[in-house]
């Protein structure tokens, strides 16, 4: 990992309020990610399960998390179980977490080696009535994958099948929705090294650029800033790739009168950042090219207004499409009789502005929450109006990540990312 060791108090909170949740004499268990083959012997780059990182800090594959508030032995009431480390994974490797090393970034005191887990889970599962499984419920899932999660969850299932099942997933869809102050400066952080990569686009970006001359840029700035990279594949899109919502090839030339549309965000601690902007390739807008802007960072600066606690999720986006519609009209891209009569289920706006304004962000870029439930203190949302013409071969979003606080509006982490037309238009001239 880059980044610097994260307070292990906020891992022990966590562990605490799922635990709070959990039913009398029940056990959770929480598994790694595999490391993901390729070919040959290629693997992808490791990515932490969120879910055994936000309860424990371990951003190590082979690991087991076990939570048994109930348990008779007070030391088997939170374990870890990890891959054992030598000298010869050491070299080869470089050195996996030792157990002390585990306590430092957990606070979990019961470290176990992976090869001990089967001889422990027997006695705890003698002991418990309950077992908790980890199921991927977002909204968004599409999973064809087989995870280890799934493999050990099948494998707990048919060695234990006289156990009552239940689901971690809706306790931790609430608790990962609300940030912890620590989670809120992680993602700040991650913002800000986003905001250096964008600053440092602004003095790069020339008409003969190419789409991923401006990735690499972003790339460069991310990493060296403590960041792993992107928190999402990243989409720069110039002239008309900005109107497919999820371009991502970036393989294009950027051409003198084009505008680029920029959804990048960097990661910071397996935190996310997701920032979009939309900037001229030669420096200036065009006049109906600011006219667009403007109308989406008005629509985007109201829309931010609504996001309190208390707010519905549903409509909250029924109100911003009101807001789109009346500068959609003001463009001239509708008109009264495409309102008049337009299917209440597919708004006439949707015709250029199709997707929704705003998501939960998090440990996940589409993080955990329950989207039925009104809007808290400390969630965080995005919000990213956009308007797209394909007739005119450009497209604009913006977007940004934004706090929700007791009262007031949002904090906006990203508040300090240039996005008004004539401060970009001033940056990249200068």
């Amino acid at each position: 990992m880059k980044y610097d060791q994260i307070d292990r108090t906020l891992f022990i909170k966590n562990r605490k309020n799922f635990m709070a949740q959990m039913k009398p004499s029940s056990l959770a268990v929480f598994n790694s990610n595999d490391i993901y083959p390729i070919s040959a012997d290629s693997t992808m780059p490791f990515q932490q399960h969120r879910d055994i990182f936000y309860l424990s800090g371990v951003d190590q594959e082979e690991s087991i998390l076990v939570l048994f508030p109930d348990a008779p032995k007070e030391n088997h009431r939170e374990i870890l179980f990890l891959k054992e480390t030598n000298d010869h994974i050491a070299v080869w490797e470089g050195e996996k977490l030792t157990k002390e090393a585990a306590f430092e970034t957990s606070g979990v005191k019961t470290v176990y080696w992976l090869k001990d887990m089967e001889k422990v889970m027997f006695e705890l599962m003698t002991q418990c009535d309950t077992v908790y499984i980890n199921t991927n419920e977002h909204y968004r899932a599409n999973v064809e994958t087989e995870t280890r999660e799934d493999r050990y969850t099948k494998w707990l299932k048919e060695k234990y099948p006289a156990h009552s099942v239940a689901k971690s997933n809706p306790i931790l869809q609430r608790l990962r929705s609300v940030k912890d102050p620590i989670e809120i400066d992680l993602m700040q952080k991650a913002c800000n090294i986003t905001e250096k990569g964008f600053r440092r686009l602004l003095s790069f970006v020339k008409p003969g650029v190419w789409e991923y001359e401006i990735e690499a840029e972003l790339m460069h700035e991310f990493l060296r800033n403590r960041s792993k990279g992107f928190a999402y594949t990243p989409i720069i899109a110039a002239g008309n790739n900005a109107n497919v919502l999820h371009y991502v090839v970036n393989n294009q030339q950027c051409k003198n009168g084009d505008l680029i549309l920029l959804d990048v965000g960097a990661e910071y601690a397996n935190y996310a950042s997701d920032m979009t902007r939309t900037i001229p390739v030669g420096g200036r807008f065009s006049k109906r090219q600011k006219d667009v802007y403007n109308a989406v960072n008005h629509v985007k600066k109201e829309a931010s207004k609504l996001l309190v606690p208390g707010t519905d999720w549903a409509e909250y986006h029924k109100e911003v499409g009101d807001m789109m519609t009346s500068e959609l009209l003001g463009l001239k891209l509708l008109d009264k009789a495409d309102v008049q009569n337009e299917n209440k289920d597919w708004p006439a706006y949707k015709k250029y502005f199709m997707h929704g304004t705003s998501h939960n962000i998090g440990l996940d870029t589409h993080d955990y929450g329950i989207l039925t439930e009104p809007m808290q203190e400390n969630m965080v949302f995005t919000v990213e109006p956009g308007i797209y013409i394909p007739e005119e071969g450009f497209g604009v979003r913006l977007e940004d990540d934004l706090v929700i606080q007791k009262t007031g509006e949002p904090f906006n982490l990203m508040g300090n990312i240039p996005i008004e037309a004539d401060e970009i238009e001033d940056i990249m001239n200068s």
